[in-house]
């Protein structure tokens, strides 16, 4: 017998409603119905507390490949809410430019590294595209981190998409606006993204 089976046939057994078992695991009735349906496993927490609650052995609930399919599951949700938050974070980091001496600009002759609030002797609009950029990254970094702690899967894959074309047109503006600097901190940035999006688990 199938773990969905077993799990229906115990609910049923103990004359709980799908929603009633949700609120006793604390998952959502729509988890329940996906395990009862196949589409999926709990997670390590929750058949713990499935067996304590119907008093049975996870042996008894799951076979040794469904076991087996489990813990890689698993293994694999852990790596992705760390490659994710690391996304996130990466974005986020964009804030720090504000006080960073990033920003090259001349003054008395000389080039000086300023942060980005000193960033006053160049055109309006190149100050007002740098707030821009800068604003909009870590913006991003933070709907990034509080998507992945929603674990809204689709969202989360929309955001990292839009997260990559706003950074690469950040590294393009700062190159062609001569502040190396910072082109050259936000291509780092980017560079660890792509590396989490090849390296990492598939997303």
């Amino acid at each position: 017998m199938e773990f969905s089976e077993k799990l229906q046939l115990l609910r049923k057994q103990n004359n709980l409603t799908q929603e009633q078992l949700a609120a006793q695991l604390y998952v959502s009735r729509t988890a329940v119905s996906k395990w009862e349906s196949g589409k999926g496993y709990p997670n390590i927490d929750s058949l713990k507390c499935i067996s304590k609650l119907f008093g049975v052995s996870i042996d008894e609930l799951l076979m040794g490949e469904e076991l087996i399919t489990l813990a890689e599951d698993e293994n694999r949700r852990n790596l992705e809410q760390i490659f994710n938050l690391a996304y996130g974070i990466f974005d986020f980091i964009a804030v720090s430019f504000l006080v960073l001496p990033l920003f090259t600009q001349e003054e008395g002759g000389h080039f000086l590294s300023v942060p980005f609030f000193k960033f006053t002797d160049n055109p309006i609009w190149g100050i007002l595209l740098s707030a821009g950029f800068i604003l909009c990254l870590t913006l991003i970094g933070i709907i990034e981190l509080i998507v992945q702690m929603k674990d809204h899967e689709t969202l989360r894959k929309r955001m990292n998409q839009f997260s990559l074309l706003v950074h690469s047109m950040a590294v393009l503006f700062f190159i062609a606006f001569r502040q190396l600097y910072v082109a050259a901190f936000l291509f780092l940035l980017l560079m660890g993204k792509v590396v989490l999006l090849i390296k990492g688990p598939a997303r």
